[in-house]
């Protein structure tokens, strides 16, 4: 009797606000039949992944984005290009510590950085991704990460299987670098949408909202509610997971709104991580 072992499909990257503790608590608020998915904010992925680990996506279109240039381009490469990138990634494995972390980031700010080619770019990103202070990616107005060194003993830099086994479920995805408000046209009647943006901040002093140069506060909250709209008229199945305020629920009041419970962990001082109510905010009840 041959035995199948099933492959595991998960985030090749950490992301500030991943779902990948969610998951179960996400998925069975989602449909149970949809045409095609859409994902504007793919950050990790997790969710993606998740969905494709289950043969949920099988036969359907899927459309993957994200404004960030520097996370899109790293899903390319993941896509076309994995055993190029895995090389990279186990020579920077190897040159790995603080010195070399800061060179690699400090090259944002060199003229030449545009002309690098979209692996090295990927590895570079890759790498920060997985060193950096909790996975996380922040830039300053002028687009430079500045996000400092992680204290991880022995950093899973060049995770083979894990690359190799996106880039198979990324296969049939078209990923694309553009702003949510530019996705509108590819998204039908019965499809999934899944937001999950940046969160609204709980209070000032919890505002992670730039992980691109481009902040994500009430003006953008508000254009996102208006997509939200637009996609009900459409007749599609839209979700959107944000931080559980005032703010988001009064917007999104005349919708379904269930409360998740999640972990908090990009806070500096160890008493401030633990539980935290999130939103998951539904087009309809299904």
């Amino acid at each position: 009797m041959t035995t199948i072992i099933k492959k595991n499909y998960q985030p090749f990257i950490k992301w500030v606000g991943g779902k990948r503790g969610l998951l179960n608590q996400l998925l069975e608020k989602f449909p149970k039949n949809f045409k095609n998915y859409h994902e504007p904010f793919l950050g990790g992925g997790a969710v993606f992944f998740e969905l494709y680990s289950k043969g949920l996506l099988k036969d359907k279109k899927i459309y993957l984005s994200d404004i960030n240039f520097e996370l899109i381009n790293a899903y390319i490469v993941v896509k076309n290009s994995p055993f190029e990138l895995i090389k990279n990634l186990e020579k920077f494995k190897v040159k790995h510590n603080k010195e070399f972390y800061y060179k690699v980031r400090e090259q944002d700010r060199d003229i030449n950085f545009k002309k690098l080619n979209k692996i090295d770019k990927a590895t570079r990103f890759i790498y920060l991704n997985k060193t950096c202070f909790n996975g996380l990616y922040r830039v300053n107005k002028k687009g430079y990460f500045n996000t400092p060194i992680g204290s991880y003993k022995n950093p899973n830099i060049a995770d083979r299987d894990v690359i190799l086994n996106a880039s198979e479920a990324l296969q049939n995805a078209t990923i694309l670098n553009i702003s949510f408000n530019e996705t509108l046209n590819n998204i039908n009647k019965n499809d999934l949408v899944y937001f999950d943006p940046p969160y609204y901040p709980l209070n000032n002093t919890s505002n992670f909202t730039s992980y691109s140069e481009f902040d994500f506060l009430e003006d953008k909250q508000k254009e996102l509610f208006k997509l939200f709209k637009k996609l009900k008229q459409k007749d599609c199945y839209i979700l959107h997971s944000n931080s559980d305020t005032n703010f988001i629920k009064n917007i999104y009041q005349e919708y379904d709104i269930n409360i998740i419970q999640a972990n908090r962990f990009i806070n500096s001082k160890g008493n401030g991580r633990g539980k935290i109510n999130e939103v998951l905010i539904r087009s309809d009840i299904w």
